[in-house]
């Protein structure tokens, strides 16, 4: 396969940073793709927790939090952009939902995978204690533009597999990077801090 941005379509995939992208904001981090198009590309760091907690952050809304589930759950650092903007990927809604669910205002669905809404009304039925029964909820996200991504790809910054939701919301957040290495049959200490070139 080419790094030809009309040839790959990389969404519902992980990326896995390599040990030499040493940008701290991706350093070990696995974001999982919501979007990419030959326009671009728009992720979410599942792996990153931020230093807010899901209680202050639902308090900073005037919003309760009724979901006991939630109350112990990190908000995950999504990326270095819109870092003010709320994210939250969670399970398709029409998969275990009644036909009298809500659908959310502003919600991405992507293809064969997650969903990720940025509206106020999915913070508000969690809130209630409602909303989708699996959740990360992130503050900000990871973008590239046209070709950047294809770019960091020929350049061995990142590995790329297909997503699985268990990673983003069954597995501890310490675990998530070793989980998705696992995806392809590989564990950190296999990887070599030099990007190298046959």
């Amino acid at each position: 396969m080419t790094a030809d941005s009309a040839s790959i379509d990389l969404s519902n995939h992980f990326l896995m940073a390599m040990p030499g992208l040493e940008d701290p904001q991706f350093a070990r981090s696995v974001v999982y793709v919501c979007e990419h198009s030959p326009r671009g590309a728009m992720g979410l760091i599942i792996n990153h927790p931020a230093s807010l907690t899901m209680p202050e952050l639902f308090g900073k809304l005037d919003l309760p939090l009724l979901r006991t589930d939630l109350l112990a759950q990190p908000v995950m650092h999504g990326g270095p952009v819109q870092n003010e903007r709320g994210f939250v990927l969670h399970d398709p809604i029409a998969q275990d939902a009644p036909a009298d669910s809500p659908v959310f205002a502003s919600t991405l669905r992507v293809p064969g995978g997650l969903e990720m809404t940025t509206s106020r009304d999915v913070l508000e039925a969690l809130s209630s204690g409602a909303g989708p029964r699996r959740v990360l909820i992130s503050l900000g996200c990871a973008s590239w533009g046209e070709g950047q991504l294809e770019s960091e790809l020929a350049e061995n910054a990142w590995l790329t597999v297909p997503a699985d939701a268990a990673i983003v919301f069954d597995h501890p957040i310490e675990e998530r990077y070793d989980r998705a290495l696992g995806l392809l049959g590989l564990k950190s200490w296999m990887l070599s801090p030099q990007a190298g070139h046959a």
